[in-house]
């Protein structure tokens, strides 16, 4: 896939080492019958190149971050400043505070000077320093401000809309002749980035879920027919609901977007959940945010960035329980927990300490060599250049014949359940 450059590199890099231009990371890395496809997708090699577009010392960077909290923000804004700053030299450094409505003057503060001492504990902490907000900006006027500003590289760290808002700005500065590069840094805790093997922040909500569920384990099996029901994160994909239950071995329902399940019947959750309790006297039931949608009355209400105003199922499944056994006459303890914001604002865990490390020194790198309209992708164990393009055309959800989900039915044993 071919990567925008803003034009020539003719400056010499002080970084002392540097990837070669003609390295490519395949898009899979599987192929049925072994035969490699004629139209396999290669994606650049991240990493410093020899020859850069932008004179450092000339130069003015700002960052920004998007939409909801997640852990590695400040992380990611550290190690972005410091590689600016440290490895290149880079004089000025903006942090454009409150999302994208920060590159309008009219409607956000103004931006602070990031330097290397401001940055340097942040990433023990959790959130953004610079702060967040969800919803677009008119293009004209951002980029009115970065022309004012002299800012020539703008660091994107958010979603889709996020992403595609940030090649807009790209497009708009080209056609007024400014060279802006604008590197993406996919934000996603979902994990449901297309060609991003894991997103920053996923780990960490992992490991914060199991926790929580282990709690709620020890909540049910403490009484007599005790129900907990745990809501994790994920709209689209359940991919931090299935890793959560495996991580923690535990959990006797996992419900999922990407599987429907119904209530009533034979084969459903109520008939399932009964025959648990009286086999074991308690259970543990973890649900995605964006399962079960089905079930409820249909919303179209969005948020400041578009997204749809998804209906909360856990309430709904925890009256749900507790309506049918009371009608069924056997008396059940229910305990709900949303531990959502809690695992939003945590710090980086050790893993995605090094991911976002990574990717903000990549972003970097792909900015100083002239590189633009991308996002930086971990791709099977490497750090690639992915077109903004791709990554904003949709999202992956959990193959239900992958690795994953299997471990999910096995450790569960819940298809048994559900027949």
């Amino acid at each position: 896939m071919i990567i925008p450059q803003l034009g020539e590199a003719k400056y010499d890099s002080p970084v002392t080492f540097s990837v070669s231009e003609e390295t490519f990371s395949p898009a899979n890395v599987r192929w049925p019958g072994g035969t490699v496809p004629e139209d396999l997708l290669l994606f650049e090699i991240a990493g410093p190149r020899k020859k850069l577009f932008f004179d450092a010392k000339n130069t003015r960077a700002a960052i920004v971050t998007c939409g909801g909290l997640c852990p590695g923000l400040n992380n990611v804004i550290r190690s972005v400043t410091r590689e600016l700053i440290r490895g290149y030299g880079v004089n000025t450094v903006l942090g454009i505070r409150g999302g994208y409505r920060g590159l309008d003057p009219d409607r956000g503060k103004s931006p602070i000077l990031l330097t290397d001492d401001l940055v340097e504990n942040i990433h023990k902490e959790g959130g953004t320093m610079i702060g967040t907000s969800r919803g677009p900006v008119d293009t004209k006027v951002a980029v009115d401000f970065l022309i004012q500003n002299d800012i020539s590289m703008l660091f994107t760290v958010g979603g889709d809309g996020t992403q595609r808002g940030g090649y807009d700005l790209f497009e708009e500065a080209r056609k007024r002749g400014h060279h802006l590069a604008v590197v993406g840094i996919p934000k996603t805790i979902d994990n449901d980035v297309h060609f991003v093997t894991r997103t920053f922040g996923f780990d960490t909500a992992v490991e914060e879920a199991v926790r929580v569920i282990n709690s709620a384990h020890t909540e049910a099996r403490s009484v007599e027919n005790g129900i907990a029901v745990v809501k994790l994160m994920g709209r689209h994909a359940g991919f931090i609901a299935a890793a959560a239950t495996v991580a923690s071995q535990d959990v006797n329902f996992c419900l999922v977007p990407e599987v429907p399940f119904v209530l009533d019947g034979t084969g459903g959750l109520f008939a399932a959940m009964e025959r648990r309790l009286a086999r074991k006297s308690h259970a543990v039931l973890v649900v995605a945010e964006g399962a079960g949608q089905d079930l409820l009355d249909a919303s179209d209400r969005r948020d400041e960035s578009g997204n749809l105003k998804l209906n909360d199922i856990g309430p709904f499944l925890g009256d749900a329980f507790k309506a049918h056994f009371k009608a069924r006459g056997i008396d059940m303890t229910l305990r709900y927990f949303d531990p959502s914001y809690q695992i939003r604002g945590c710090p980086a865990n050790t893993q995605d300490a090094l991911v976002c490390d990574f990717m903000g020194r990549h972003a970097v790198h792909a900015a100083m060599s002239g590189r633009t309209g991308l996002v930086i992708s971990f791709l099977h164990g490497h750090f690639v250049h992915i077109p903004t393009g791709i990554i904003a055309g949709g999202s992956k959800r959990l193959e239900l014949n992958g690795e994953l989900w299997h471990a999910v039915l096995s450790s569960t044993r819940q298809r048994a359940m559900f027949q």
